[in-house]
């Protein structure tokens, strides 16, 4: 993807609409896929995304040049997303000591699941799950750093991140069941 040009952010920057859409049409497809990872459907997701875009115009003079915009509207798309579950989801504890060891998948089955079937897997997750996966396995956010971010403990999102490998991982089974393979 090629960089946005100085010309439409500075527009946005002054509030023009005419940049502003500009700006949106080429980061929202990125963002949009983005968002569909938090959320639990397509119209969550676009929620979410319409809400990030329109914090991304209102603190777009805070975007000082540090590293690429794309990068700073992701970082705002994914604080909306959790922002947006945190006020709709408490956060529950998942005893560590129930947590379900888990295998990685093989590569190779990996290669056999659309990337819609690997979307509809993660949006079927539960919000806490959900989040603590996608920032973990998708953002490489620490356990360290998700707790902070959603007020949980370490040992909460270590537990709710393999809880969710666990789930996922039974989904890739139930997906494969029906040529006789199990995933282990």
């Amino acid at each position: 993807m090629a960089d946005i040009p100085d010309k439409i952010l500075d527009g946005c920057k002054k509030g023009k609409e005419s940049d502003q859409r500009k700006l949106y049409d080429f980061l929202s497809p990125k963002m949009y896929g983005l968002c569909l990872q938090y959320a639990s459907n397509t119209d969550d997701a676009k929620d979410i995304m319409q809400e990030g875009f329109i914090k991304v115009f209102r603190k777009i003079e805070q975007y000082t040049g540090k590293g690429s915009l794309e990068g700073w509207v992701r970082r705002i798309m994914i604080n909306t997303a959790l922002e947006r579950y945190r006020s709709q989801v408490i956060m529950q504890t998942v005893d560590e000591k129930t947590a379900i060891k888990n295998d990685l998948v093989y590569e190779e089955t990996i290669e056999n699941i659309s990337a819609d079937d690997i979307i509809a897997m993660i949006q079927s997750l539960t919000p806490k799950y959900r989040m603590v996966f996608n920032l973990y396995a998708i953002e490489g956010y620490s356990h360290k750093e998700i707790a902070e971010k959603l007020g949980i403990s370490e040992g909460t999102s270590k537990s709710n991140l393999s809880r969710a490998r666990s789930v996922l991982k039974e989904k890739v089974n139930k997906l494969f069941h029906v040529s006789g393979e199990k995933i282990k």
